[in-house]
């Protein structure tokens, strides 16, 4: 009896080959459902229309979007102003407030490519965010998950919560 081989896959891989546009609006759709209520409020005019690339590396996903005034909006295409890049681990700890993105930089764990002037801008503009105005703005089931994340996520050895304020 034949016995037939599978290559071996790995999610890295089959991200990599996805084309960026799919990846794009998905990244998009969600968070312009999950966060941009909470931050549609934000003096986003100064970085309007420009580019941006949220790579994570670990995972081999690439997302291309610009803010408009109604949210963000997937781009076609692999140009982008600025690209942040990171693992899917360092980018969730960022969201939830549990890692520093300084930190996170100068230990090049957060690469910032491109117009370092524009990702500075956001980042900036992201931290100054309070991450109990963040959850409040929140669906509360979307809340209650994030709530729940970070405290597991805080609780994992060799990590240090980060706060902003």
């Amino acid at each position: 009896m034949q016995v037939m081989k599978l290559a071996k896959i790995s999610l890295p891989r089959i991200a990599s080959g996805l084309p960026t546009l799919p990846v794009s609006a998905a990244f998009v759709a969600m968070f312009n459902l999950a966060a941009w209520r909470a931050l549609k409020d934000m003096d986003w005019a100064g970085i309007r229309d420009q580019r941006f690339c949220v790579h994570v590396r670990d995972l081999g996903l690439k997302s291309y979007f610009s803010v408009g005034r109604d949210g963000l909006r997937p781009q076609f295409g692999d140009h982008a102003d600025v690209t942040f890049t990171a693992t899917a681990q360092d980018f969730t700890r960022l969201a939830l407030r549990l890692e520093d993105p300084d930190t996170l930089f100068f230990n090049r764990r957060l690469l910032i490519e491109g117009n370092t002037d524009l990702g500075l801008t956001v980042k900036n503009m992201l931290d100054g965010i309070e991450f109990d105005s963040l959850l409040a703005a929140l669906p509360a089931p979307l809340a209650f998950v994030m709530r729940t994340l970070r405290r597991r996520m805080a609780d994992e050895p060799d990590q240090v919560a980060y706060s902003s304020h």
